[in-house]
């Protein structure tokens, strides 16, 4: 079985908590929920710390500040019709995988996001790595009926991994 996702480790915190695992599962549960073949696709994944995603953050949405996750898409892929899930990629054939982008996600933030929230570390960061393997396939939440659209897969897909809803307030 051939790795979907390729994973850098910046901050050994990730190391410890086991990210490389983690990515690969979440981002595997995504492209199979939505009927793609993960062995056709790759995804980077910077494993960072704060400092280095507010440079990120920065440089690439003008907004310098933490984030928990964030996605570069190897091409535009999102639906033109608010609510409508865009036209998925196709892999190509040959020895290589097609490239769907580049995420990076923040060790502090999503280790006091989990906390504050009284989830599991290792079930937020699944949920963020789905949220932007999503982001990669062209999935959005800009607009009401798109964030819908994605917020509804991602509680499918958690779902299917025995994680509970990232969205429901019921504590």
């Amino acid at each position: 079985m051939a790795q979907l996702t390729d994973t850098i480790i910046e901050d050994d915190r990730w190391e410890e908590a086991g990210l490389e695992e983690l990515a690969e599962t979440a981002a595997r549960a995504a492209l199979v929920h939505l009927g793609l073949d993960p062995e056709g696709f790759e995804i980077a994944v910077l494993a960072c710390n704060d400092a280095r995603i507010t440079e990120l953050n920065a440089e690439f949405r003008e907004k310098p500040m933490p984030t928990n996750v964030l996605s570069w898409p190897s091409e535009e892929r999102g639906a033109g019709v608010e609510g409508e899930a865009p036209e998925l990629p196709e892999s190509e054939d040959g020895p290589f995988a097609t490239e769907l982008g580049d995420l990076a996600i923040a060790y502090e933030t999503c280790a006091r996001e989990a906390q504050e929230a009284g989830k599991a570390f290792a079930d937020h960061v699944t949920h963020l790595v789905v949220h932007g393997t999503l982001h990669l396939l062209g999935y959005d939440h800009v607009r009401d009926g798109d964030a819908t659209l994605m917020e509804n897969l991602e509680t499918e897909i958690l779902g299917k991994m025995g994680i509970a809803d990232p969205y429901s307030t019921d504590l």
